[in-house]
């Protein structure tokens, strides 16, 4: 039976209010962060394997906080701690977490810097850069994803010319039809006139992009003491820049597992496989 896509609320977590989705469930708590420029909405076909067993949280990490792509965006040190004021405010404790790309990323910082203790992680194709990238600080014309995403097509004139333009990019011709139409759904806005613009606007993507830069990750990782399962796209653009390998070595529990045919977007292409990946990885806590 589907499960009802609950309405955003809004927590405060100082100076400004993170938006997020709650599914009621169960005592066991589980909390799912995003990818960058993505949405909170796309975790809805996994999450609701996981409900009435589990509560679920998922937030929206965009624009909640006021940042400019020119200025050094919005660090990812600051969602991280936003996160876990997040989570103390929600009083989510000895909880599990799914990450991925971003996600995985601020939940890590999370863990590792801020405090918050869960009781077992996934994270799925995290970002953690060679090591020498965080000594870096790229202005958004030289950064290889933010220069991108700022010049992102941002509007069609009405639904089905959106849905067309989905379906015509090799971008999102590897994605689950059902992650597809929820992107179209939520990720896309109708404006007065009935024209589409995005919801996650091309400068708050290119913002997000600009924050990964502040926080190396890599020294955070020894910190980590749960049971941590990262999992790579066998396909994904990142191998060859992030060492998953490497992190997964430096978690004092760490465990790797590959998607073979997936790319760095698993949860869209494969959301029923990380659904069984990750069921299976948590029923194995205790």
């Amino acid at each position: 039976m589907k499960k009802e896509i609950p309405q955003l609320q809004k927590q405060d977590v100082g100076g400004a209010e993170l938006p997020y989705l709650f599914y009621d469930g169960g005592p066991r708590q589980i909390l799912f962060t995003h990818a960058t420029g993505f949405l909170p909405w796309l975790w809805h076909p996994i999450i609701e394997n996981f409900v009435p067993e589990h509560s679920a949280w998922a937030p929206y990490i965009c624009n909640y906080r006021s940042c400019n792509p020119h200025e050094g965006g919005l660090a990812w040190s600051v969602v991280a701690e936003d996160l876990a004021t997040f989570c103390r405010e929600q009083k989510i404790k000895n909880h599990l977490m799914v990450g991925h790309s971003m996600g995985a990323t601020v939940s890590a910082i999370a863990v590792g810097r801020y405090g918050l203790v869960p009781r077992a992680m996934v994270l799925i194709e995290p970002i953690f850069l060679p090591e020498q990238f965080y000594e870096m600080t790229p202005s958004l014309e030289a950064h290889p994803l933010a220069s991108k995403s700022i010049k992102r097509l941002n509007h069609w004139n009405n639904e089905e010319e959106a849905m067309s333009y989905l379906k015509s990019r090799s971008f999102f011709s590897s994605w689950d039809p059902e992650i597809l139409h929820l992107y179209k759904q939520f990720g896309m806005e109708k404006m007065t006139e009935g024209d589409m613009r995005l919801t996650c606007t091309p400068e708050s993507e290119a913002a997000m992009f600009m924050g990964g830069w502040c926080c190396n990750p890599w020294p955070l990782l020894e910190k980590i003491s749960c049971p941590v399962l990262v999992i790579e796209g066998g396909k994904s653009t990142n191998i060859g820049l992030v060492d998953i390998q490497r992190a997964v070595s430096m978690l004092p529990q760490g465990k790797y597992e590959s998607v073979a045919d997936a790319g760095h977007l698993i949860p869209m292409e494969k959301p029923a496989e990380i659904t069984r990946i990750v069921k299976d990885f948590f029923s194995t806590i205790a």
